[in-house]
């Protein structure tokens, strides 16, 4: 931070109404936001072409009550998406958010349907599961994030919104009361320049890049790749925080337990949901793989040489062959395939009797419609059964959850709970719902928390630069 003594007369090299900092997809909708309220912002993008942490997802975000909900039979609402929310985060996370998440996640998807013509739908492939208790996933059919964020700055274009690309949020210049009155910006040549404006919106993302930072908020990380967008400093939540800016659940991520190696493509959680299983280098089963997608990552590092295999078999692949990671996976011939355990084993380096005994275990809790040794009921599901399909992973630190701590309407907070009067944040770059540490996430949750705190971050600061 600049010397505040410095910032009330600062002469500014021009000055816009809204600026958002971050292109991905909180920083893109929100720009489309002010745009729709009758405000034109400036969008700031540090990398040479759109994309982020948003760009590495598979580009869906969970929503409850929406139309397409509705027309596959669906029943879910704000309330039960609510309590959902508070379950998983076992009620350690802030209500408040929680319940501004969840009332406006329908009202932001339809919006962005009929008001930009984005194309989501609910994925029926993603069955209710690790604490969704309502099909909520929505999504792209054969896309992937990448493909949200580049269509979310056509329709960018589409109203005439300036996004500089190449260009670095590297300072925020503010009065004594805190309300912003512009910033630094780097230019890929190295140049500085200093814009003005009336409100800014924090949309950068977060710190999962940042080993100092992930060391010091979540050390049990330190063993697991990194996963993420390599832009992930946290530099906007540092210059926040200098502000006088509360911290929330920095110790709060999303691990992965099914990163394939060496291919780096994530296998997609429907492999799981459908009945695939996870055993580690001997063939080993040695955790529930229903019960918590994110959390699943430790169990995962305990097992020798933290390696395991995902199995599963021919009928699971053809339900999820669609699903653009396995899809890719499978051009690049990844997966194993064996006819039978013993041939299984052997492509797979795996004990043949620990592997048999790992996939009868499952099949003998189906039969006798129970919850098998590690706590995973088969009551409604099937275990692979033959024609099997093997793919070699690891643990992974995707992104971060933990950041700047806001309010209803987005805007960032002080440590004693005030609002600054004109600094908003969402993305990567604010506080999640998933509680202190990585147990609490929700899938498809870093997208809904981006997307809707984009929107209600674009609308409350266009208001205050109307009028």
């Amino acid at each position: 931070m600049s010397d505040p003594n410095q910032r009330e007369d600062r002469q500014f090299d021009f000055s816009v109404p809204v600026l958002v900092a971050g292109a991905g997809a909180c920083g893109a909708v929100a720009a489309l936001a002010a745009a729709d309220a009758g405000v034109t912002p400036l969008v700031i993008e540090r990398d040479d072409r759109p994309g982020g942490s948003t760009g590495m997802s598979q580009g869906l975000f969970c929503a409850a009550g929406t139309k397409s909900q509705a027309e596959h039979g669906i029943e879910d609402s704000a309330d039960i998406f609510f309590a959902d929310i508070m379950a998983k985060a076992r009620g350690q996370t802030d209500p408040r958010l929680a319940r501004m998440l969840a009332d406006n996640s329908a009202p932001t998807l339809e919006w962005l349907r009929e008001r930009h013509d984005l194309p989501w739908q609910l994925d029926t492939r993603f069955r209710a599961s690790y604490g969704n208790s309502r099909q909520r996933v929505h999504g792209w059919a054969g896309h992937s994030g990448l493909d949200m964020v580049q269509l979310l700055h056509r329709r960018m274009s589409d109203q005439a919104i300036d996004v500089l690309m190449e260009t670095k949020l590297v300072d925020i210049f503010a009065r004594d009361d805190g309300r912003v009155i512009g910033v630094a910006l780097q230019r890929a040549d190295g140049a500085i320049e200093e814009i003005g404006c009336e409100a800014l919106v924090l949309a950068c993302g977060g710190f999962g890049a940042n080993r100092a930072l992930t060391d010091r908020y979540m050390p049990e990380t330190r063993t697991l790749k990194y996963n993420g967008h390599e832009g992930s400093h946290g530099e906007a939540i540092l210059l926040a925080e200098q502000m006088g800016a509360a911290l929330a659940d920095m110790g709060s991520y999303q691990g992965y337990a099914m990163l394939t190696d060496p291919q780096g493509i994530s296998v997609p959680p429907p492999v799981l949901i459908e009945g695939g299983v996870i055993v580690n280098r001997l063939g080993d089963r040695f955790t529930d793989e229903s019960d918590d997608i994110a959390g699943m990552v430790h169990p995962l590092t305990q097992q020798p040489d933290g390696m395991g295999w995902v199995i599963y078999d021919e009928r699971i692949e053809a339900l999820c062959a669609a699903i653009p990671e396995l899809a890719q996976l499978m051009e690049l011939n990844a997966p194993k395939a064996a006819d039978s355990i013993e041939g299984l084993a052997a492509l797979t380096g795996t004990d043949q009797a620990r592997l048999a005994a790992a996939i009868d275990g499952a099949q003998n809790s189906v039969a006798e419609g129970a919850v098998d040794a590690f706590g995973r009921d088969w009551r409604d599901n099937r275990p692979p059964q033959g024609r099997y399909r093997a793919l070699k992973v690891t643990g992974a630190l995707y992104h971060t959850q933990g950041g700047l701590r806001v309010d209803a309407s987005a805007r960032v907070l002080r440590p004693d709970g005030s609002a600054f009067p004109n600094l908003f944040a969402g993305g990567g770059t604010a506080r999640s719902v998933s509680g202190p540490s990585s147990w609490g996430y929700l899938p498809a949750m870093g997208l809904t928390t981006a997307v809707v705190l984009g929107r209600i971050a674009g609308q409350a600061a266009a208001s205050l630069t109307i009028g």
